[in-house]
């Protein structure tokens, strides 16, 4: 990529390192425009997005029909609060619910609203239905998770640095191994309400469970009457190679998270999904969101679901993910330890004795591919799900560069 003019790169970052909490380490580009899976730099670089904003871009950058929605949408309504009704939101509840099999869904912003309305959701069922002694209801989670950034979230992350000087955290928590359905049952007790379980863990290195890890914890949690919460906000709507990567263990969760890719790249948007026997337990005055359900949101989420569906995103995954994922464990390279992932959703693990991923990421940068690491030793490749095989040869040219020196 050209050096000449990166004064306009350096000065948007020191511009942000003096007058930003230092809580991000960014790859440093500073990107100004972006189509479909292509962005620009202010200096005039173009590179490939392989990262598609932690697959919150599943449908590219900017895609047409989204935009459409979001302008039509600026022009009549943007916000009513939930003290009134929208002409929006209900019509994307309907298209969500019906989307993914379940009765009712809740609208939120970001993911770790979604999450924390989950966990009070399979908290109040715990006490209201499955009739927990009060105050004593248990959520098993499981080592290396991430499900947000908030106080309680973070209380039950097995990472130090999440924790770090944060606390005291919530209880209530258990965790166990990632993968083991044995320790499942083992951790559950009288006071299990809900096991919460991403099912392919993405900011923990893209890992994949066991086959039928899944199936079994769907069998244990109906076997003992504890609702199974799926954390799709990274993996789902398509990124996976399925509509949902919990599809790859044919199962159903009792609540489904959503978030991400639902805002189309554009806006935030999450819901918590769930049949009436959960969702019944909210009453007005017990849960709520000022932005939840608004009417720009609702819009967008619409018009990003159905090119989701239309364009069939999941498909085009899965095809294009195994045809990738064959050709990156075919470049000889001393540096890689293991390919893994599902659909678009691809980790390469660097070995320990070749350094961490970041150099790696920097250098992938320069040749202009963006992508980013993620548990220290791990390069995430997960891009827009409407990128081409062609444009995936150019990353592949680039990572064979990268890492077959």
């Amino acid at each position: 990529m050209t050096t000449a003019a990166a004064s306009k790169t350096k000065g948007y970052i020191a511009e942000v390192d003096q007058f930003s909490a230092h809580n991000y380490h960014p790859l440093p580009v500073v990107l100004e425009r972006g189509e479909g899976a292509w962005v620009w730099d202010v200096d005039g670089n173009r590179y490939l997005d392989m990262l598609s904003a932690y697959s919150a871009l599943n449908q590219g950058h900017r895609h047409p029909a989204i935009i459409e929605a979001a302008r039509k949408q600026l022009d009549t309504l943007t916000l009513t609060s939930r003290a009134f009704h929208n002409d929006q939101m209900g019509p994307f509840l309907r298209e969500l619910c019906q989307a993914t099999g379940f009765e009712r869904a809740l609208p939120m912003n970001t993911g770790a609203e979604a999450v924390e309305t989950a966990i009070k959701m399979v908290r109040k069922w715990g006490y209201k239905v499955k009739g927990v002694e009060a105050d004593k209801a248990e959520i098993i989670v499981c080592e290396n998770n991430f499900h947000g950034r908030t106080t309680t979230i973070v209380g039950f992350s097995s990472e130090p640095q999440y924790r770090d000087g944060f606390g005291p955290f919530t209880p209530g928590f258990k965790e166990i191994p990632y993968g083991d359905s044995a320790a499942l049952e083992k951790a559950i007790t009288k006071n299990t309400v809900g096991f919460l379980v991403e099912p392919l863990q993405g900011e923990g290195g893209v890992v994949v469970p066991p086959a039928g890890f899944l199936a079994r914890a769907r069998a244990i949690c109906t076997k003992h009457n504890v609702a199974l919460i799926a954390d799709e906000i990274q993996t789902g709507l398509g990124r996976t190679g399925k509509l949902f990567c919990y599809e790859w263990d044919s199962i159903r969760p009792d609540i489904l998270i959503v978030g991400k890719a639902l805002g189309g790249g554009v806006y935030p948007v999450s819901a918590a999904i769930a049949d009436s026997e959960y969702m019944d337990v909210f009453h007005p005055g017990d849960h709520g969101s000022t932005f939840g359900g608004n009417p720009l949101a609702a819009a967008i989420a619409r018009a990003s679901l159905r090119v989701i569906l239309d364009e069939d995103l999941p498909a085009r995954s899965a095809k294009l993910g195994a045809w990738f994922m064959d050709r990156l464990r075919a470049i000889k390279s001393k540096h890689v330890e293991e390919v893994r992932g599902r659909g678009l959703m691809i980790g390469v693990v660097i070995k320990e004795s070749s350094g961490v991923a970041r150099p790696f990421c920097e250098a992938l940068e320069h040749n202009g591919v963006l992508a980013k690491e993620t548990h220290h030793q791990v390069i995430r490749f997960a891009p827009p799900l409407t990128i081409t095989e062609e444009e995936l040869e150019f990353a592949l040219e680039r990572a064979t560069e990268v890492l077959g020196k």
